[in-house]
């Protein structure tokens, strides 16, 4: 290939000059067409994190309860007790999502849980977090409605519990969703599987299903801007099956518990060329591996084609030699492909084979994040945006004329209503493990008693969590990622749960540009210093730049995946109200706040104001208190006061328990604007309910934490009062509340 012909071959598959000269002095040679291709994937962003890495290394990334540190395997791992470890991660699938909504959900679903059972952890649930443009607009339903399918489709086949997440609406994804999907499962300290190809001689096997040519430059087609010519490159688009993931899962650990495998890698972004080089890096080995032993489903596909493809459900296997025939038995029972494509090599080279041709031969460490991958500091400024919006005095609107039209508005929001039309084509009981499911809690609740052999082991509960309000983050980055992380936190203590640990997922728009990379320092230093307070490490995640269109970019939006622990299940909190005649309660500050909140995008169409710190001695102090209440029974029911303010979380206490009809009469008593007291925001309080005769000792547990409690009304029949200004039926806000999605995705929507 003439220099020229392959200068202009780097820059198609999304290589800088500089890059591809520094490509050339490493080989001391100009690359083959494999090779570039090869480097290509490797050194995108999605890979190689090149753009990102030097901030995300800032991240507290240790602690007495992690056992590998973040980005050293496929998942994070948490040391919980009884020889048990839970794994779990979060990962973007969204520029897939965008051009091919339904197989980009599905695969994105697939690849986090093979980053699980790749660890040796069985999966026991999944998390979504997901954010779409404007439902009004047809190609956003279209979106929304083969998104939600895909995930169902795939985590229902595969037979996993989709048991929390977060569905957000707001025009600047209108191009660009944003789809985040999570995994958790669970493995013995003693079963866990590492991702390095070690042992020399040791043979390389590819297991699980053919390779063709779905997905191929999927990486690369991840690091750049959604355009129209995005349309064109569904070939990067992988197909998922998740009965085929389902035998590969079993498979995997069946082998795993047997102790056959060395080392595993599931291939995901990149495919071959990511699997091969990162284990031999990581291992500080080489391989060896020709391509005409892989199984394929098109004979004629190139050495390129075949490393840079991203079919699914499959994995890179290291074994010992006398182990190869148990493998091939292991993984033939189960119906899968198990073929030897090379072996493990000392001379740090990944040599890359096909039709008796050498078509690569790059050091693998030259490959790798981490290793040989390019590293970049970007520019950086803040954008002028952010000192004319937090100057916006929310004194300058009006009040509403009717508090009751406002609230009913306000929970007819899509961001506020219910989800059940997600949530309810997840299957989130399978397995059987569920305790707190979606619309019941602030987080979910599983039970760990079939996998612990402690008598404490066996009460002990998961406790899962998504969260992120982007708005806040958009208004001030670094204050808007620290809510992110204390309100997924302060979610994990409303159940009843302790925060442990985070995976995160960092979705923001071209790095390139100053104004973005700003807002991802900013958010990453916000992170920093929330997990650092809370003592929830950050265990691994994902990278998404490049979210945004020819119109508009993506909010910022870094989204906290958090895993907790609550001492016994049987005890987790929900949110609705249960029992008439009990008495409702604020703990909490009055953090009443109008910046970037629901009331000022929905009633007034402005998004602007100041974001409030985080107060972590006084959030740590809630957290106490609301374990301390739960633990002994003392409360009834526990609800974060979030998006749409107090007066929207006494109404969702109303409605989230579409059983019963228990309504509340509230007397806040506030000296201020009655809008600022209903709808106002900024965390740090809590809506409870509980039996009157628990109010001293609830009072007292408040007041030894130094956390306010004020008793606010009662728990009544049918009728939610607010002061002399709200009076609304509750059968009526319960109908709008359940009504606002299944009206909206109620037609089938064409693709547009």
């Amino acid at each position: 290939m003439k220099i020229e012909a392959t200068a202009k071959s780097a820059r198609e598959m999304g290589l800088t000059l500089e890059e591809f000269e520094k490509v050339k002095e490493i080989l001391g040679r100009d690359p083959t067409y494999t090779e570039l291709g090869i480097y290509s994937v490797m050194w995108s962003e999605h890979a190689s994190y090149k753009n990102s890495i030097l901030q995300i290394k800032k991240l507290p990334r240790s602690g007495k309860n992690l056992l590998v540190g973040a980005g050293e395997e496929n998942a994070g791992l948490v040391d919980i007790g009884d020889g048990l470890a839970i794994a779990f991660k979060i990962e973007s699938h969204n520029h897939p999502s965008a051009v091919e909504p339904y197989q980009g959900a599905a695969t994105g679903v697939g690849g986090i849980l093979r980053d699980i059972f790749t660890m040796g952890a069985r999966p026991v649930a999944a998390l979504d977090s997901l954010r779409f443009g404007n439902p009004a607009n047809l190609r956003v339903k279209y979106l929304v409605e083969n998104v939600v399918k895909g995930i169902g489709d795939y985590g229902n086949a595969f037979g996993v519990p989709t048991v929390a997440g977060e569905v957000y609406f707001d025009a600047c994804y209108d191009e660009n969703p944003l789809v985040n999907a999570m995994a958790v499962g669970i493995v013995r300290h003693d079963k866990v599987a590492k991702a390095a190809a070690k042992g020399i001689d040791n043979l390389v096997m590819i297991v699980g299903s053919s390779t063709g040519r779905d997905g191929i430059h999927g990486a690369t087609f991840a690091s750049e801007d959604i355009s129209e010519a995005s349309e064109a490159k569904r070939p990067s688009v992988q197909v998922g099956d998740p009965f085929s993931e389902k035998l590969l899962l079993e498979a995997t650990l069946e082998a795993i518990d047997a102790g056959l495998v060395v080392g595993i890698q599931d291939m995901g972004a990149a495919g071959i060329a990511c699997s091969t080089s990162e284990m031999s890096a990581k291992a500080g080995t080489g391989m060896d591996v020709n391509l005409d032993l892989v199984p394929l489903r098109e004979s004629d596909m190139s050495a390129y084609e075949i490393m840079l493809s991203e079919s699914q459900e499959r994995m890179l296997v290291v074994v010992r030699p006398e182990d190869e025939e148990p493998i091939k038995r292991i993984f033939g029972k189960w119906d899968l492909n198990a073929a030897v494509v090379g072996k493990v090599t000392d001379d740090g080279l990944l040599k890359i084979r096909r039709f008796g041709k050498m078509e690569a031969e790059v050091p693998s460490k030259t490959l790798a994040l981490g290793e040989g991958a390019p590293v970049y500091v970007r520019e950086s400024s803040r954008p002028q945006y952010l000192d004319e919006l937090t100057k916006f005095d929310p004194e300058s609107l009006r009040e509403p004329d009717d508090y009751n039209e406002a609230l009913k508005k306000l929970i007819a929001s899509p961001n506020i209503a219910s989800k059940k039309y997600v949530y309810e084509q997840y299957d989130f009981m399978v397995g059987t493990d569920s305790v707190v499911v979606p619309g019941e809690g602030d987080a979910a609740v599983m039970r760990l008693a079939r996998w612990a052999s402690s008598e404490q082991g066996k009460k002990r509960g998961l406790v899962l969590k998504t969260d992120c309000n982007a708005r806040y983050v958009y208004l001030d980055p670094k204050v808007g990622a620290e809510h992110a992380v204390a309100e997924a936190a302060r979610n994990i203590a409303c159940v009843g749960g302790s925060p442990v640990a985070i995976t995160n997922c960092l979705n923001f728009g071209n790095p390139y540009k100053p104004e973005i990379y700003y807002q991802f320092e900013r958010a990453v230093e916000g992170i920093t210093k929330a997990c650092t307070e809370f003592e929830t490490p950050v265990t691994g995640g994902n990278v998404s730049f490049y979210n945004e269109s020819p119109d508009r970019t993506v909010y910022p939006t870094p989204v906290i995946g958090m895993l907790g622990i609550i001492e016994d299940a049987s005890k987790a909190c929900r949110s609705a109200f249960k029992n008439e005649g009990d008495l409702i309660a604020v703990a909490g500050r009055p953090m009443r706040e109008m910046g970037g909140s629901e009331y000022l995008k929905v009633i007034h169409d402005v998004v602007a104001g100041r974001i409030p710190p985080v107060d972590y001695e006084y959030e740590k102090h809630l957290h106490e208190f609301l374990i301390k209440a739960i633990n002994d029974r003392l409360v009834n029911s526990s609800h974060d006061v979030s998006e749409g303010g107090l007066a929207v979380a006494i109404a969702e206490c109303c409605i989230t328990d579409s059983e019963r009809t228990l309504g509340a009469k509230v007397s806040l008593r506030s000296k201020e604007r009655p809008d600022f007291a209903y709808f106002g925001e900024g965390g740090g309080r809590v809506v409870l309910s509980f039996n009157e005769s628990n109010t001293a000792r609830l009072s007292s547990v408040a007041s030894s934490l130094t956390i306010p409690f004020e008793v606010i009304g009662k728990v009544i029949p049918e009728r939610v009062t607010i002061d002399d200004c709200i009076d609304i039926d509750l059968k009526e806000l319960s109908s709008i509340y359940y009504g606002v999605l299944p009206t909206l995705f109620s037609v089938p929507v064409a693709e547009q």
